[in-house]
């Protein structure tokens, strides 16, 4: 996955990185990404930046704020945006270095319209893989959308000392983890989301997603604990992990996916609730439930309609929320929209249940979840000997086409709609292709 989809970069983003382990990799990286497809694209710094990196870009402008404004500088970005597709703006060389602008001339840049994106390097690491801000930093400007904070796996269970953390006695306090220790998952995550670390002078209309750099599948535990801890924060939308230098620079985004079971029809056919109906020693709800529960995804919720009463006791014990749907007569879809108006804004996709699939297992729905991570797909669907089935994932992006739709149709008009950009997961699990409708089902799901 490229960094462009993992950060989820809008027109008109103007993203901060900070921190260390790969900033400008990762800000170079990102924009040649974007002028691949055919954006303008200003680098820049609000700190400072080595000189070399200029070789990166086809073309730098240098300015010197004390005796330059805005007039002076935009003909030759708008130049550069136009013959190149992007720019890096810089403050003066001063030895290795080439000093930065000042943010509120980065703002004033983001407000011309003049690029599609503009990326700033906030602060400097001195090529440490992992720091803490100083007093001064970082330099963000007021009108970023997005901030990166970016660290390098490679620290892991390093020293927590000068030779690899940029301000480690900060980090120390931070992170309490005393100097000389190994810098675990705990101590990285404290730092990301700490307010004087990770989250340090972030924007409040900002959205933050830490970047945990040169991953390899040896630190992959690492990387999944240290972002398991800090999505703990509700502030931070998601976690990108992989090596920004690499032809695939994300490995996948570690991020909120929610489970919902929609329990709430009447059971006509059934001649009773059939989520209460009793397969395996325990009820068909249940039984879903423990899937839901048992695959990862989290919050999971349970959404009643009929027999809402009755199927409730069975819920008690289990860690869930229970939505009811009162218009639950008018069709499946009613209940998947009372779901989704339950969950939390944070959650950046669900996968739908039916209560009436209760041998589904709950590694077919991780298996799902993980395709979405690493595709960030906006449909996953399982398949099973060529035939699609049930349980379905589906991104927050589809939560308005969901809301709109009508009757008793559930997910499908929104499912055909974007069945071209659906990820499609072969399982090993006939189960998603089963459903209970009459008591006499309960034989053939047993077989």
């Amino acid at each position: 996955m490229n960094l462009s989809r993992a950060l989820n970069i809008q027109p008109g983003d103007c993203v901060a990185f900070v921190g260390g382990g790969g900033k400008s990799t990762a800000m170079f990286r990102l924009g040649q990404e974007l002028v691949s497809t055919g954006k303008k694209v200003l680098l820049t710094t609000s700190t400072r930046i080595f000189a070399e990196q200029m070789r990166r870009v086809p073309v730098t402008v240098t300015c010197n704020p004390e005796t330059q404004s805005l007039p002076d500088i935009l003909p030759a970005l708008e130049e550069a945006a136009a013959e190149h597709g992007q720019v890096l703006l810089t403050g003066q060389l001063s030895g290795v270095n080439a000093f930065g602008v000042p943010a509120e001339l980065i703002d004033t840049l983001a407000h011309t319209g003049i690029f599609d994106a503009i990326l700033v390097e906030a602060d400097g690491s001195r090529r440490r893989g992992f720091k803490a801000p100083a007093a001064h930093e970082p330099v963000i400007p007021a009108e970023t959308t997005l901030v990166v904070p970016v660290v390098s796996l490679g620290v892991a269970e390093k020293p927590l000392s000068a030779e690899f953390v940029h301000r480690p006695e900060i980090v120390a306090v931070l992170a309490n983890t005393p100097l000389g220790d190994p810098i675990t998952p705990k101590t990285i995550a404290a730092v990301l989301t700490h307010p004087q670390g990770g989250l340090k002078n972030v924007p409040a209309a900002a959205r933050i997603v830490p970047l945990l750099n040169k991953f390899h599948p040896e630190n992959a535990e690492t990387a999944r604990r240290v972002a398991r801890l800090v999505l703990r924060n509700d502030r931070i939308g998601a976690v990108a992990v992989g090596a920004a230098s690499a032809e695939n620079p994300v490995a996948w985004v570690e991020n909120r996916v929610a489970a919902m079971v929609l329990a709430a029809g009447e059971g006509r056919r059934f001649g009773a609730p059939k989520q209460l109906a009793q397969w395996r020693g325990k009820s068909l709800l249940v039984h879903t439930v423990d899937t839901a529960l048992a695959s990862g995804a989290h919050p999971v919720t349970v959404v009643l309609g009929a027999h809402a009463a009755a199927i409730r006791p069975e819920l008690s014990q289990k860690s869930v929320t229970v939505v009811e749907n009162p218009r639950w007569a008018q069709g499946m879809s009613t209940s998947l929209q009372a779901g989704l108006s339950a969950l939390p804004e944070n959650i950046a996709a669900v996968v739908v249940l039916l209560a009436d699939q209760p041998a589904v297992r709950a590694e077919t729905v991780a298996a799902l979840i993980d395709r979405y991570r690493r595709t960030l797909a906006p449909l996953v669907i399982p398949v099973f000997e060529g035939k699609r089935g049930n349980p379905i994932l589906l991104d927050r992006s589809l939560f308005a086409e969901l809301a709109a739709v009508r009757g008793d149709v559930g997910a499908r008009p929104v499912v055909r709609a974007h069945l071209s950009q659906a990820e499609m997961v072969s399982v090993p699990d006939a189960a998603i292709l089963r459903d209970v409708d009459t008591p006499q089902d309960l034989d053939t799901i047993s077989n």
